[in-house]
């Protein structure tokens, strides 16, 4: 086993905190007062909570849903099932939504993008419908691929049984962890959503039988507008008599990305005070280290291949998130890879790992995959090679040539 050890200059560090890979520091719940009876803050590159309470108390939702209806929807364009720019007709049964809606009427037109917007920034119910309907045929069954989607993603304490969270079903539930993976999922995989989810106002145009005429959209995520010290980049609000008032803020502030998931604040105001609160304790509190120059990889030696050699690269990046205010200048860095590997290789075959480890504590792993497959060499390869192999000591012989004098 070859190890690489690699010590990070001082001049690189600037911030730091633990990888989905690392041992995670023990979220705090001794942290800021809030008003809500459950509520969790999450740094969004690493999965780490930084804070939690009541976290795993399973309570509705109310538009918060929309946030899985949104992933399903950009996952269905990131797979070309469906376009931005794809028609969407709206049915009678997704007019006939009640609560927060954008007024679109039986048989109306709309491109997906503009659906995108009324669910993001207006909370629209008939415009969740209409795009269920258009991903999976009815909503019954998108409910199903929602519930599919959040078992992938260990939401051991969800049930969706709509696709708006105007249902005031009693086993139509999550928690405020689970909002804040859900939130993260859609935040990381697909950026793209703050496009839209930072729209303050905008309007579209309705085009019915009666004619056109234009609607406007107002965010009803009103911390937008709010004084902060962050940026504010989302999320999605959620409020019913039953349900209360929840949200999921997502902010920015010097390359930190932070989660606020608040579920049954007694109004409005508070989900919004709270939220704040739990963002400027997780700004004031935490450092992210990414590691944005990793070592460069060798070309791993091949036995009994077809070729003697085969190239790597890392499964994915590096972070790390601390809440005490470590001192980085010591990390090190550590490439473990075999000698050789043994032909057949297969395309990202897992070879080693890159450690990352501070004062003798191991921070997390990154692993290094093989960037290609390699077939184990037959009778047949063997021969060409020794073919090769004797072609090329084969010296050329320059044979100098005299002139005859002509007689």
């Amino acid at each position: 086993m070859r190890h690489f050890l690699l010590t990070l200059c001082t001049s690189l560090l600037m911030t730091s905190v633990p990888a989905a890979t690392s041992t995670s520091v023990p979220a705090i719940t001794t942290g800021p007062e809030i008003s809500a009876p459950s509520a969790l803050l999450m740094e969004a590159s690493t999965g780490q909570v930084i804070y939690e309470k009541n976290a795993d108390a399973q309570r509705r939702p109310a538009s918060i849903t929309k946030i899985m209806t949104l992933i399903l929807i950009f996952d269905a364009i990131d797979s070309g099932k469906i376009k931005m720019t794809d028609d969407v007709v709206t049915s009678a049964y997704a007019k006939s939504m009640g609560g927060s809606q954008v007024f679109l009427e039986e048989g109306e037109i709309q491109t997906v993008e503009t659906m995108i917007k009324c669910i993001v920034i207006a909370s629209g119910n008939d415009a969740s419908v209409a795009m269920a309907e258009y991903i999976a045929g009815t909503e019954s069954e998108f409910i199903n691929m929602m519930n599919e989607r959040a078992a992938g993603l260990h939401m051991t304490g969800t049930h969706f049984e709509d696709c708006s969270g105007l249902t005031d079903s009693a086993t139509h539930v999550t928690t405020a962890r689970d909002i804040a993976i859900m939130s993260r999922e859609l935040i990381t995989k697909y950026p793209q959503i703050h496009n839209y989810s930072t729209i303050w106002m905008e309007n579209i145009t309705h085009v019915t039988r009666q004619g056109s005429k234009e609607f406007g959209l107002s965010n009803t995520n009103k911390l937008l507008k709010m004084a902060t010290n962050f940026r504010v980049t989302g999320l999605k609000t959620g409020s019913t008599s039953l349900a209360k008032y929840c949200l999921s803020a997502t902010a920015e502030k010097d390359g930190i990305q932070l989660i606020a998931a608040i579920m049954a604040a007694p109004d409005y105001k508070t989900r919004f005070a709270d939220a704040q609160t739990l963002l400027n304790y997780g700004y004031a509190n935490c450092q992210l280290y990414e590691d944005t120059e990793m070592p460069v990889l060798p070309q791993m030696p091949v036995l009994n291949g077809v070729t003697d050699q085969v190239p790597l690269r890392y499964g994915g990046g590096f972070s790390y998130l601390t809440l005490s205010g470590d001192d980085f200048s010591a990390i090190e860095k550590e490439m473990m890879l075999p000698e050789t590997v043994e032909a057949p290789v297969e395309p990202d075959q897992r070879i080693g790992v890159l450690r990352y480890q501070l004062n003798g504590t191991t921070l997390g792993e990154v692993d290094i995959l093989t960037d290609g497959g390699v077939r184990e060499a037959g009778y047949a390869d063997y021969l060409k090679k020794l073919e090769k192999a004797w072609l090329m000591q084969l010296v050329p012989v320059q044979i100098p040539i005299t002139e005859v004098p002509a007689a």
